[in-house]
């Protein structure tokens, strides 16, 4: 090995056992891989103990794992070995960085970038129950690498902490309320914010023993959300790909859906309601299926004659109904506005506890609801077996 590169892999390994380092970048990468671009290493605390997370940067998706300190520095040589001209090695000492060139390397020290070590775990912002150091938030790039919210990323670090402040007070006054061990499902997850801030609630401020599933169609965000959970030592949290509709969810104690479209807003209801889920939280996402049907009253005809108040009416009924139909499975629900309708347009939440029996005479208001509007077919009320018959 080039003797400058031998040089940088030790002062890589000397920071580690000085307690000096801050954190190391390669990058102009001419390997073989068309897609990777960099790699970014830092130090974190596990329950495995000191570990260093690899943060492998492509040019569409992220991979996050992490190796313990010995195989952190035999990865390092192997990757400058292997196509990175670049390396640089940030440390409360000094900055050194290696470009390596066809012939040789070169070596530069400069003074240090960091002065001080970065937080590993930070104080958290008021009304907060989730830290912005978490590792998982720098991974998914809502905090940068000291622990700090993006100035983009403050709208999303609001839905997150309002969304763990929500799902926290249905625990405390649903069955779970003293669960030692709780399971969910997140349904159509995405990029899974929502669902590591949930299990890093459950596991790390409750102390409970967590199982939580993300399940989302696109394969891309589930390895990339899989990798950073495994990076974080997350052993109760994992992501796999599938659609709503034909996801096997189990009996799980919550079932999440956040702005899943139309139906899909229906199917994930449907599943929480037949693994009989203490809580289930959903954000429902357009509202087509009633709106095609939609055939207003008699006394409201000049009123909803406005497209605008007909799309308006449509979403009020279609969410309506679906509290009302959960309320007929012994569901006690809630609808209210998740976040400021400043921070996302599609800002609703239905909140649903197990704790009553169920209702005949509300699914029988949810079916008069229905012929009333015209409504002959929707979802939620045909899984559940309650549709409207037309009117005669």
């Amino acid at each position: 090995m080039n003797e400058r590169i031998t040089e940088f892999t030790e002062a890589f390994a000397e920071a580690l056992e000085a307690g000096t380092f801050v954190k190391l970048t390669l990058g102009n990468y001419k390997g073989t891989d068309e897609h990777l671009q960099k790699i970014f290493l830092r130090r974190i605390t596990t329950r495995k103990g000191e570990r260093m997370l690899f943060q492998y940067r492509f040019d569409m998706r992220d991979v996050v794992k992490n190796y313990d300190l010995t195989a952190a520095r035999e990865r390092l040589e192997k990757y400058l070995g292997s196509g990175f001209r670049n390396a640089h090695l940030f440390t409360t000492e000094a900055d050194l960085q290696l470009d390596i060139g066809k012939r040789n390397a070169r070596l530069n020290k400069g003074k240090p970038t960091f002065r001080t070590l970065p937080q590993r775990r930070h104080d958290r912002e008021k009304d907060h129950l989730i830290d912005p150091g978490s590792e998982y938030l720098r991974a998914l790039g809502i905090s940068t690498e000291d622990g700090k919210i993006r100035s983009d990323q403050r709208d999303k670090w609001k839905q997150i902490n309002k969304f763990v402040e929500v799902v926290d007070g249905l625990i405390e006054r649903s069955g779970l309320k003293g669960k030692s061990e709780i399971s969910a499902v997140d349904m159509g997850c995405g990029k899974g914010y929502l669902t590591f801030a949930l299990y890093d609630h459950l596991v790390n401020n409750r102390g409970i023993v967590a199982s939580i599933t993300g399940i989302d169609r696109r394969a891309d965000l589930m390895e990339t959300c899989d990798g950073v959970a495994k990076a974080c030592d997350f052993e109760g949290l994992a992501f796999r790909v599938g659609d709503i509709a034909g996801a096997e969810i189990g009996r799980p104690d919550i079932v999440i859906a956040l702005h899943a479209c139309d139906t899909a807003t229906d199917d994930a209801l449907a599943k929480g309601v037949a693994a009989e889920a203490s809580i289930i939280v959903a954000a429902p996402c357009c509202h087509q299926q009633v709106r095609k049907q939609l055939r207003p009253p008699d006394e409201l005809a000049d009123i909803l004659k406005h497209p605008v108040l007909l799309e308006r009416t449509a979403e009020t009924l279609t969410d309506g109904l679906r509290s009302m139909l959960l309320e007929s499975r012994g569901y006690a629900t809630k609808l209210f506005e998740f976040v400021a309708t400043e921070h996302t347009p599609k800002n609703n939440m239905l909140v649903a506890v197990k704790e009553r029996e169920p209702s005949p005479h509300m699914a029988e208001a949810a079916r008069d609801l229905m012929r009333r509007y015209g409504i002959e077919q929707q979802s939620l009320a045909a899984a559940l077996g309650t549709e409207s018959q037309p009117s005669i």
